[in-house]
């Protein structure tokens, strides 16, 4: 069984020593140089926010269900689209006047892109989706497909 142990040395900053100790009484060690590379976060920095959508789904004996508050929103910001077996919708909640942050006692609605993907548990008829805007809820309606009804089959013998 071999142990792995870091030893920091206070010499160096950038240089660590890595040592392996095996587990016979040898007492000998085998020093290592590493040197430690810091991973490319750039795109963290990126100025892209989305929110997220909150969503209920639930399925009907025919269809399932999506239904989603999306207050202050425009049927016309808002995407729809299905790709195999996931639905995704996005939009832009615009905020329609400037405040000063300062002028702020609270600030929890949001105000921009968002989306959301659903990962759909039946497969649909993509031609028959109908999505319905009232009163700040969004009702996307997915028909199921219609199940294969299972039908058995008589083998007859054939006699020769």
């Amino acid at each position: 069984m071999k142990l792995f142990n870091k030893k920091k040395n206070s010499q160096t900053d950038s240089n660590e020593e890595d040592f392996f100790l095996t587990n016979d009484n040898s007492q000998k060690e085998e020093k290592i140089e590493t040197k430690e590379e810091t991973p490319d976060e750039s795109w963290l920095e990126e100025d892209y926010e989305e929110g997220q959508l909150s969503v209920d789904v639930y399925q009907t004996k025919d269809t399932i269900e999506i239904k989603s508050t999306i207050a202050g929103v425009k049927s016309e910001d808002i995407d729809i689209s299905i790709n195999n077996d996931m639905v995704t919708i996005r939009g832009k909640r615009e905020f329609d006047h400037s405040v000063q942050e300062d002028d702020y006692f609270f600030q929890e609605c949001y105000w921009g892109g968002f989306s959301r993907s659903i990962i759909l548990p039946v497969e649909i008829q993509p031609d028959k989706v109908q999505a319905n805007l009232k009163n700040g809820v969004l009702t996307v309606t997915l028909p199921k497909v219609a199940k294969a009804k299972a039908v058995s089959i008589k083998v007859k013998e054939d006699e020769e």
